[in-house]
């Protein structure tokens, strides 16, 4: 009799351990790699809720993605590479495929473990710009722009203020940037632009994390620059937007590049961030349905993180965005391979066949939002475009139309970045099918 019982107890044990195992074979890890302190938290914060409310979104209205829960895994890096990777390793440990780096420095580190760990990398927006070469790049995805995208914006909307292209010849662009790699991105397509245009280029660098700018301020009032194209990060941009009303430069003038122009950035400064404008590659509105959306299943059922506090501002949109981008390449790959958990080689396939179409941004509540995108096996950052904000003091306005990057002007530079890549890491070009 004790034999059988305890026979019946490893047999409902092991039916118990049977049932938690397909319990957790059905829940998708997605990673989150945050930075909620330190000196570039103020931009880091929102973003990072964005994204957590977008999946508790997911899972408290739908169930998660066709049955398959999602778990969010939080890993602070403090927006640092060697915390990074070590946050990488914990999460991929984990189960986790897709990875959101949210910093330029720890995506380059990442790029050349992904093949190997069959990992995909998703910097949005962000990283390596010459990564959009899905065939050098197979499993790094900077979709919907890049940082040279938007180097090509701003010079056209220089232009545009300026009366056309051929105006901006003998003008003078000051190229204001964090001295990391994230800063140093734009400049090599402000240097072609200026070869081409014939503006005259000013590169001047700020040693990060950029908290004291008085010098560097007085330089760019020395050289009276008729435009400034703005690359800062976290706290160092409110004191740029600071520092510049203080040597009286116009913030009208001063055009930030995305990851500096965000609600954290402008309140920061106060009166000064009055008149400024920046990129984006989506829209900055309030009243986006998703966002109602989120505040019906997420906000107001205390749900969501930090109750809200950062809802609808740029850095929260730009989470919720990532989140999207991250749950339709799986929702994507569900649909080639089964509703199940997928693992990173199926995950790879969900990004390079990622279509975004109207309708389906309709659907999500994003219509009007970003402009419709495909992503494919050869090009990985898609055809984003970008639109200019102005702040007014307590809300971001929409002050120009959707600017398509120069892309055939963009492609010799991004290969021969590729293929520069290539040739230091010694590896070939993959063949992708005709589109």
């Amino acid at each position: 009799m004790v034999m059988k019982k305890l026979g019946l107890a490893i047999a409902a044990g092991a039916a118990l351990l049977g049932a938690n195992f397909a319990a957790s074979a059905q829940e998708q890890l997605i990673p989150s790699m945050v930075y909620r302190t330190g000196p570039f938290a103020p931009s880091g914060t929102p973003t990072a809720d964005g994204f957590a409310d977008y999946i508790t979104l997911l899972n408290s209205r739908d169930g998660g993605l066709n049955g398959v829960k999602l778990k969010v895994e939080e890993c602070e890096t403090q927006y640092n590479t060697e915390r990074g990777v070590e946050c990488y390793e914990r999460l991929k440990a984990m189960g986790g495929t897709i990875f959101s780096p949210y910093s330029t420095g720890i995506t380059y580190a990442l790029t050349d473990r992904a093949p190997t760990d069959k990992s995909v990398i998703f910097s949005m927006a962000y990283g390596r710009a010459s990564a959009m070469v899905g065939t050098y790049f197979p499993w790094v995805f900077n979709a919907p722009v890049t940082y040279w995208s938007g180097a090509s914006a701003a010079v056209q909307f220089f232009a545009k203020e300026a009366g056309g292209k051929d105006k901006l010849k003998g003008k003078k662009i000051a190229h204001v940037f964090i001295d990391i790699p994230y800063g140093k991105e734009p400049n090599p397509v402000l240097q072609n632009y200026a070869q081409e245009l014939g503006f005259q280029l000013e590169l001047v660098p700020v040693p990060a994390p950029g908290l004291e700018q008085k010098s560097i301020w007085l330089q760019v009032r020395q050289m009276r620059p008729d435009y400034v194209f703005l690359t800062g990060w976290g706290a160092m941009n409110a004191v740029s937007l600071k520092e510049a009303a203080a040597v009286g430069y116009p913030r009208e003038k001063i055009l930030g590049g995305w990851y500096t122009s965000q609600d954290s950035d402008t309140v920061g400064a106060g009166p000064a961030a009055k008149g400024f404008r920046g990129l984006t590659f989506h829209g900055a509105s309030r009243d986006l349905e998703l966002l109602k959306v989120i505040k019906t299943h997420v906000v107001d059922k205390n749900l969501a993180s930090q109750n809200g506090k950062h809802l609808g501002e740029i850095g929260y949109l730009r989470g919720v965005l990532n989140a999207v981008f991250t749950t339709e390449a799986l929702r994507t790959a569900q649909a080639q391979y089964g509703n199940k958990v997928m693992d990173g080689e199926q995950s790879r396939w969900g990004f390079e066949n990622l279509d975004l179409s109207a309708d389906k941004l309709k659907k999500l509540g994003l219509e009007g939002f970003i402009q419709p995108i495909k992503i494919t096996c050869d090009n990985h950052q898609g055809e984003g475009k970008i639109l200019v904000v102005q702040w007014e003091g307590d809300r971001w306005k929409h002050v120009s139309d959707w600017i398509a990057p120069e892309n055939t002007k963009l492609m010799p530079l991004y290969l021969a970045g590729a293929e520069a890549y290539a040739r230091e890491k010694n590896i070939g070009a993959r063949s992708c099918p005709r589109s």
